[in-house]
Order: C-alpha cells, then sequence, then structure tokens
C-alpha cells in the first residue's frame, strides 16, 4: 500500500499570457478554465471529422487508409478527452447564455462520430445516474452484481446495450419528466435513422465512422461505470466515500479532466474539474474515515482489468492508507472483497440502516 504523497493532478493558475485568439474564445465561455475545451474541439473538427467523412468519397487504398486512421485517432487519441468534456460540460454548461445554441454542438454534431447519440448521455447522466445514485433506482447501478466477475460484467453490459435507451424513457415517464423522454428519444432515434439512411450511401463507411464507435462507446461507458462503482458497501451504499472511489496521480488525470475523483464527484457533481485536487486534500480526513478506495497511479480501466483477474493484491498494492485506515494489506484485501458483493435481490434500504 501506498502513503498520500503530493499530488500531480492538473489544477488551474491564473495566467497573463493568453494570446489573442486565447482572450477572443474566453469571451464566449462561461469559465476561462474551459479554455482547453475549444482546443480540443477545434482539433477534432479540423482533424477527426474530416478523416472519417472522406471514407465516403474514397475507395480501395484510400479507404483503407481513411479507415484506420481514423480508427486511431477516434479511439486512441479523442475519444477519452472527448468523452469527458462532453461529462463536464453536461454538468456546467460551457457557452455563455446569449450564445446557447453553441452548447449544443458537442451532443448533437461532434457527439454522434464518437457513438454518442444527442441527448442521451446527458439525460441519462445527470438526470438519472446522480439522481438515483447507484442505488436500486439507478438503470445503471452495479449493486445487483458480483463487481468481480466478468460473467457478471457483461450481463451488465448486455442489459445496458439492449434495453437502456427504452428503459431511460419509461424511467422519465414514470416520474413525470416527459420533456426528457421525448429528448431521449429524438436524440437516439435520429441517431438510428441517420445512421440506417447513410448505410445506403456507404455501409463500411458509416459502420468505421458512426457504427463501430457506437459500440465501443458502450462497452467502454460501462467498463467506467462498473469500476467507478465496484466497491460498494452493503452498510451505507447510498454514500460516495462507500460506493465510489478515486483514482490518483495518473495521466488519465490529465488526458481526461480529473475524471479520476468520482468521490469528490458525487459529493459535488457541480464542481469544476480543476478544483477536485485541491478539494480532496482538504476533505482527507473524511477518506481516512470512511476507509474510502484510493487508488495512486491506477485509472479507472486499470481497476476493472485487476477485478476481472481477481488481482486483489495488485490493486492493494495501489491503495492509499491514509492515516493508516487499514492496518495491513489483508485488511485492505478484506475490505475491497467484501465492497464487490452482489447484493441480494430483496436488499432494501433499511437493511443498510441496521448494519450501519
Amino acid at each position: 500500500m501506498k502513503t498520500l504523497e503530493a499530488i500531480h493532478d492538473p489544477t488551474f493558475t491564473g495566467r497573463d499570457d493568453y494570446s489573442p485568439l486565447d482572450r477572443f474564445f474566453i469571451s464566449l465561455i462561461r469559465d476561462e478554465r474551459d479554455l482547453p475545451f475549444v482546443y480540443l474541439t477545434l482539433k477534432i473538427t479540423l482533424i477527426m471529422i474530416p478523416i472519417g467523412l472522406g471514407m465516403y468519397f474514397t475507395s480501395g487504398w484510400w479507404f483503407a487508409l481513411l479507415a484506420i486512421t481514423y480508427f486511431v485517432v477516434n479511439n486512441f487519441v479523442f475519444k477519452g478527452p472527448f468523452g469527458l468534456m462532453l461529462h463536464c460540460t453536461s454538468h456546467r454548461k460551457w457557452f455563455k447564455a446569449e450564445l446557447e445554441g453553441l452548447n449544443k454542438y458537442l451532443p448533437w454534431v461532434v457527439g454522434p462520430f464518437f457513438g454518442q447519440s444527442p441527448e442521451t448521455y446527458y439525460s441519462h447522466h445527470i438526470h438519472m445516474h446522480h439522481s438515483e445514485n447507484n442505488l436500486p433506482d439507478d438503470l445503471s447501478s452495479t449493486m445487483y452484481y458480483q463487481r468481480d466477475s466478468f460473467k457478471d460484467w457483461f450481463r451488465y453490459f448486455w442489459a445496458f446495450f439492449t434495453r437502456a435507451i427504452i428503459d431511460l424513457i419509461n424511467y422519465f415517464i414514470k416520474r413525470d419528466r416527459k420533456n426528457l423522454a421525448r429528448k431521449v428519444a429524438l436524440g437516439e432515434y435520429l441517431f438510428i435513422g441517420m445512421v440506417i439512411g447513410l448505410s445506403f450511401v456507404d455501409f463500411w463507411a458509416t459502420f468505421m465512422v458512426f457504427v463501430l464507435p457506437f459500440i465501443l462507446s458502450r462497452i467502454i461507458m460501462m467498463m467506467g461505470n462498473w469500476s467507478q462503482h465496484s466497491f460498494v458497501d452493503p452498510a451505507d451504499p447510498g454514500n460516495p466515500f462507500y460506493n465510489s472511489i478515486t483514482c490518483i496521480n495518473h495521466k488519465y488525470n490529465h488526458k481526461c479532466w480529473n475524471d479520476g475523483y468520482h468521490i469528490s464527484h458525487h459529493q459535488r457533481p457541480h464542481m469544476h474539474w480543476t478544483e477536485h485536487p485541491i478539494y480532496f486534500q482538504k476533505t482527507i480526513d473524511d477518506y481516512a474515515k470512511h476507509q474510502a478506495l484510493i487508488f495512486d497511479g491506477l485509472d479507472f480501466l486499470g481497476v476493472f482489468f485487476n477485478l476481472m483477474r481477481g488481482r486483489y493484491d495488485v490493486l492493494a498494492d495501489h491503495l492509499v492508507n491514509v492515516n493508516n485506515m487499514f492496518k495491513d494489506k489483508e485488511e485492505a484485501i478484506a475490505v475491497m472483497k467484501r465492497r464487490t458483493q452482489r447484493f441480494a435481490d430483496n436488499w432494501q434500504p433499511e437493511v443498510a440502516m441496521a448494519m450501519a
């Protein structure tokens, strides 16, 4: 296990060296700390999207070259940063009120190239997942699965992949939030209609540009959410310290806007991405009090793959033992194993209250 030392994840320090172009973009957005989002969006728009669209106008070796390039650029350069930029801008509107239409650019124009159907991510994540907090009414809850089992993860993924949109629409209808239900239906089915229509234009271009990213995106999202909520304490499963994890000091946080700070994200969903490392250090004693799981040098996918292999020893080696909250490695492993156990189908909130 590790001791808590320096935090190397990104924070914001004021700047006085903005270029004229920087200042122009800052005049459009609500928060100067989100300036990197502007440049990332421009790179995707000017580099990746033209490569994808180019496949509709080429064939043979040129098509193969563009397809390989698009696959690499989409999945290994831009997918993670884009996905978490979409996450951040879903929680905190990006452009100023007088430019509200520009807030639709990421979900409606860029998102489909990453397999993100418009409006569905925002509605699912903001208005369902954060409201339900991985508890039983959360459509992406991990509670009723054995969370170190690949078989259970596949069941979890398959349920999401095949039923997520219908379940989400029904979720909003039952809660009399019909506007959100309409947005989800509109975004998902317009995306599907677009894909079907473009398949008649060029099936393989459509498959590479939209269908494959759609499949991979939903796999990665379910791996991420599973890892973020793999360890759930039955004594208090609604407490972010007991149902989420934090990953620090990893290049993932530099590439994906401090997404590793999932405990503090569930505590304060609208906190700016640059503030998490500071808030984490200010509240570190609370982490120790709850034996919260903090992984140093490991990201969510690292947690996922080690769980699937049953490598609790590797996970324990990356755990931060704040204030000696674990007496030894064996206790840390025992806590992790306890928190990955599947909840009984008849679990009720009062059971947790009795255990607490």
